[in-house]
C-alpha cells in the first residue's frame, strides 16, 4: 500500500478508535499493535514493551511529577483565593481593576501550578462571583477566567513545554523562557479586550470597585502570597543560572511548595496530604503513559515509513513557507478541538518539526505557537476542558453564555500567533538573550 494512502488510513482509524471512548494512551497502542500486525507480523510485536519502556528512559521524564506535585500543593490550599485578593486590594481604585486583578491572578497561578483547570477552579470560585455581583457582564466574567486559565500550559514552568521538548529533543530551560514574553502578550491582549467589552456594556461605575483599603490591609496580605512567588523565580534562577538541571530544580520547587503550603495554610492533615501525593501520581502516571505509548506509535508511523512519506511530499509542495504554517495552524487548531494537548504534541510534534525546521522556522517558536493553538482548544467546543470547569463553578450561567464569552479571547489568541509571525523575536529573543543563540 503507498505511504501516504496508509497514513491517511492510520489518522482515520486513530480517530475512531479515540472517539470510542477508549484512553489516548490505550488507543495508541491497539492502533500501533493493528497495523504493525497486519503489515510487519508478529515479529514487529516484540519490540513494542522495549521501545515502551525505552522512551520513559528519560533523566528529564522526572520533572514532570515534580512540576506537577509543585503545582497540585499549591491547588490544594488558599493560594489561588489569596493571590486574586492580593490582587484586587492593590488594583481596587483602578478603571477595570476587577477584572484586570483576575486575570493577573490567572497568569500568577497558572504560572505556579501549570495546570489550565486547576487555576480555572482556584481563581474562578472567587473571581466571577465578584464580578457578577459588581455588574459586569456574565460573558466577561466566565470567558476572562477561562481564557486566563489557558495560561497554564504556555507561561513557565510548563509540563506541556516539557513534555514538547522531551517529544523533539529541544532545550527544555530555551522552551521555558520562550513562553514568558508571548505569556505576557496573551495577558495584555486579555485584559485590553476586558476593558474595552466592560466599558461597551457597561458604565464607568461598574469599573470601579466600591470601598478603599488602606495600604496596611495591602501589605497584610503580601505574606501569604509572596513566599510561592519568590519559589517560581527561585526555580528560575537556578535553572537558568546554570545551578541545576530542570530536574532537580523541580523537585527542590515541589518540596518547597509542599513546605509553603504546610507551615503557611497549615496544610498538616495527613489526608489531605495524600489527596496532594495521590492526585500527582495519577496525573503524571497517565502523562507517562501517553508519552511512551506516542513513542510505540511514533515507531510504528516510521516502521511503515508514513512519516517519512508525509515530510518528503510536503517537501515537494510548492507553496509559500507561510500558506505551510497556516495549513499547520489549522491541522493544530481542528486537533486540539478534540484531543488534549499533549496528546496533540507527542502524536504530531515529531512530524512536523523537521518540517517547519526545513521551511526555515525556528524550533522554539514553532512550540509557542503550537501551545497557543492548544490554548484555543482548552475553551472551544467540543471538548473546551476550561468551559465546563467554568460551568461547574457557576452553573446558572448557560454553557452558550460561556462559550461566547470566550470567542473574543479566542480572536486575542488568534492575534497574538499573528503578531509572533511578524515579531518572532518575541519568542526567541529572551532565550538568545538568557541562554546564547541556538546552535
Amino acid at each position: 500500500m503507498d505511504p501516504l494512502l496508509l497514513g491517511a488510513t492510520v489518522a482515520v482509524v486513530t480517530i475512531l478508535v479515540l472517539f470510542s471512548g477508549v484512553s489516548v494512551a490505550n488507543g495508541l497502542l491497539i492502533v500501533a499493535a493493528g497495523f504493525l500486525l497486519i503489515f510487519d507480523g508478529f515479529r514487529s510485536l516484540e519490540l513494542m514493551p522495549e521501545i515502551f519502556f525505552g522512551k520513559l528512559d528519560n533523566f528529564a521524564l522526572l520533572s514532570i511529577p515534580m512540576f506537577i506535585i509543585m503545582g497540585a500543593s499549591i491547588a490544594s490550599t488558599r493560594a489561588g483565593a489569596d493571590l486574586y485578593e492580593a490582587l484586587d486590594r492593590w488594583l481596587t481604585r483602578v478603571p477595570g481593576g476587577l477584572v484586570i486583578s483576575n486575570l493577573g491572578a490567572c497568569a500568577l497561578f497558572a504560572a505556579m501550578s501549570g495546570s489550565s483547570p486547576a487555576t480555572c477552579a482556584a481563581i474562578g470560585k472567587m473571581g466571577i462571583p465578584e464580578m457578577r455581583k459588581r455588574g459586569y457582564p456574565d460573558g466577561v466574567a466566565a470567558g476572562s477566567i477561562a481564557a486566563g486559565g489557558t495560561l497554564g500550559i504556555l507561561i513557565p514552568p510548563s509540563v506541556t513545554m516539557i513534555v514538547y521538548g522531551i517529544a523533539t529533543e529541544t532545550s527544555i530551560g530555551r522552551l521555558f523562557l520562550a513562553g514568558v514574553v508571548p505569556g505576557m502578550v496573551l495577558v495584555g491582549l486579555f485584559m485590553a479586550w476586558s476593558i474595552y467589552s466592560t466599558w461597551r456594556y457597561g458604565s464607568v461605575e461598574t469599573l470601579m470597585r466600591s470601598g478603599t483599603y488602606t495600604l496596611a490591609q495591602k501589605l497584610a496580605i503580601l505574606p501569604r502570597v509572596l513566599p510561592f512567588l519568590a519559589i517560581i523565580l527561585g526555580v528560575l534562577v537556578a535553572m537558568y543560572g546554570g545551578y541545576a538541571t530542570p530536574s532537580e530544580t523541580a523537585a527542590v520547587g515541589a518540596l518547597l511548595c509542599l513546605g509553603v503550603a504546610i507551615v503557611i495554610y497549615r496544610l498538616w492533615n495527613l489526608k489531605a496530604l495524600w489527596v496532594v501525593l495521590r492526585d500527582s501520581t495519577r496525573e503524571s502516571v497517565m502523562i507517562l503513559f501517553i508519552i511512551a505509548a506516542a513513542g510505540v506509535f511514533s515507531y510504528m508511523l516510521s516502521s511503515l515509513f508514513i512519516t517519512q512519506s508525509i515530510a518528503e511530499w510536503i517537501g515537494t509542495l510548492d507553496v509559500n513557507r507561510w500558506v505551510l504554517m497556516i495549513c499547520i495552524n489549522l491541522f493544530l487548531l481542528v486537533a486540539g478541538f478534540f484531543l488534549p494537548p499533549v496528546a496533540v504534541i507527542l502524536m504530531s510534534a515529531p512530524i512536523l518539526l523537521p518540517i517547519v525546521i526545513s521551511a526555515g522556522f525556528d524550533p522554539y517558536w514553532f512550540a509557542v505557537v503550537l501551545t497557543i493553538n492548544m490554548e484555543i482548544g482548552l475553551i472551544s467546543p467540543p471538548v473546551g476542558l476550561n468551559l465546563y470547569v467554568i460551568n461547574g463553578i457557576a452553573p446558572d450561567i448557560p454553557l452558550k453564555t460561556i462559550l461566547v464569552g470566550s470567542m473574543p479571547y479566542v480572536l486575542c489568541m488568534v492575534l497574538a500567533i499573528v503578531i509572533l509571525c511578524l515579531f518572532p523575536g518575541l519568542a526567541t529573543g529572551l532565550p538568545d538573550l538568557v541562554l546564547g543563540p541556538a546552535v
